[in-house]
């Protein structure tokens, strides 16, 4: 399982037409990846006479990948920020 772990900023501001704080930026920043390891269920593929074998997030939706394919996302921190006391113009 990759473990990724990120910290969120919403920037508020306000506007004429909308006077109440809402976001118009979200940043992510990555701050720490914790790799899951090599897949434990490759999935073998045949493309006319060539066969291979792919790691199974490549092919699997999330819930049939194996545990080391799997990605998690955690989230460290969500910041808030109005920058500014005034109007946006």
């Amino acid at each position: 399982m990759t473990i990724h772990v990120v910290d969120i900023v919403h920037v508020l501001h306000t506007c004429p037409a909308e006077p109440e704080p809402h976001p118009y930026d979200t940043r992510r920043t990555v701050v720490h990846v914790i790799p899951g390891g090599p897949c434990r269920t490759p999935i073998t593929v045949q493309s006319g006479v060539v066969v291979t074998q792919i790691p199974c997030h490549r092919h699997e939706p999330a819930n049939r990948q194996c545990g080391a394919c799997r990605t998690i996302i955690t989230e460290r921190s969500i910041t808030t920020r109005h920058p500014n006391n005034g109007v946006a113009a």
